[in-house]
């Protein structure tokens, strides 16, 4: 009988809330961006597991080479080729350190693999299907970030700041187990940060005033700053963040590619799981040099593409 009455009063309490137009704004802001964005999510995940399973760890040292000024390059151009979602970037890099990869190329794979792989470009090209530039500057300014961070981190590095990591224990399990636990721990992950994403984007585009919006979307510097700073708190995995950079409609076209450039680099997620797997010391340096890195070449990206 409880129940009953408190759906009841539901009922009439609540459905002149739930009609309101901005409410009907809110959910249709939210299910586009969950729906446009999932089957990518998914595919890019499944990729993801498919190499973590099935390339042979022996391939990445035959591949890169041996010097680490052109190794760098060569590992961001590979995060092109081989897909991968940010959450699993981290344990990627630290697994190819530990097999005697150079750590500037790991570092630079770390940051390209899930900004500039085939799945995050065809999913940018879908969210903005009017401005195909927008694929373009986010592959250049997101390798071109990815290779200054691999070059400055082997200039400038200390090896104290970034002990090598112990080769990890092979799993007993078959490859097609690993192919399904991987895929399955990476979609739990991604896809809770895609809801929070699509949340949060479905609430700026409610509650914060258009004029408010439109003033700092008027600031060419202030309006790039306010969707880098965005980037970094929603954390959204990159198979789905062109969706919710598209759905902020006031903002100029090289905000909106700060925010597709500094989101799959600098992320609360990504700085949580580096500091948990290089530590400390590393991630205070090489989190804030990313982010600058990021916000500075979408400013001159921004400028030539778009």
């Amino acid at each position: 009988m409880g129940l009953v009455a408190l759906l009841a009063a539901g009922r009439f309490l609540l459905a002149p809330h739930l009609t309101s137009p901005a409410l009907q704004t809110w959910a249709t802001v939210f299910v586009a961006v969950c729906v446009q964005a999932l089957p990518f999510l998914v595919f890019g995940v499944a990729l993801s597991a498919a190499i973590t399973a099935f390339v042979p760890a022996s391939f990445w040292t035959r591949a890169l080479p041996r010097r680490t000024w052109a190794a760098v390059p060569v590992a961001g151009v590979a995060g092109a080729v081989l897909p991968g979602c940010e959450c699993a970037s981290v344990p990627v890099a630290s697994g190819l350190m530990a097999r005697g990869v150079p750590a500037p190329a790991a570092l630079a794979f770390l940051l390209a693999s899930p900004a500039i792989n085939p799945v995050v470009l065809v999913a940018t090209a879908v969210a903005f299907p009017d401005d195909p530039a927008m694929v373009a500057a986010r592959f250049a300014a997101s390798l071109a970030v990815a290779v200054l961070a691999g070059w400055i981190w082997a200039r400038f590095g200390r090896a104290a700041w970034l002990p090598a990591p112990r080769r990890p224990a092979e799993a007993g399990h078959g490859k097609v187990a690993a192919f399904l636990d991987t895929m399955r721990h990476d979609l739990l992950h991604a896809g809770g940060f895609l809801v929070v994403g699509a949340l949060a984007a479905a609430t700026l585009n409610v509650l914060i005033p258009r004029d408010w919006l439109t003033a700092v979307a008027g600031v060419p510097v202030v309006s790039v700053l306010v969707l880098a700073l965005l980037a970094v708190l929603l954390s959204i995995c990159s198979e789905a963040d062109a969706f919710v950079a598209a759905s902020l409609t006031a903002f100029s076209p090289t905000a909106k590619l700060a925010f597709l450039v500094v989101g799959p680099m600098v992320d609360l997620k990504l700085i949580a799981l580096q500091a948990g797997t290089f530590g400390r010391a590393f991630t205070r340096r090489f989190a804030p040099l990313t982010l600058a890195l990021a916000i500075g070449v979408s400013f001159v990206t921004g400028w030539v593409f778009l």
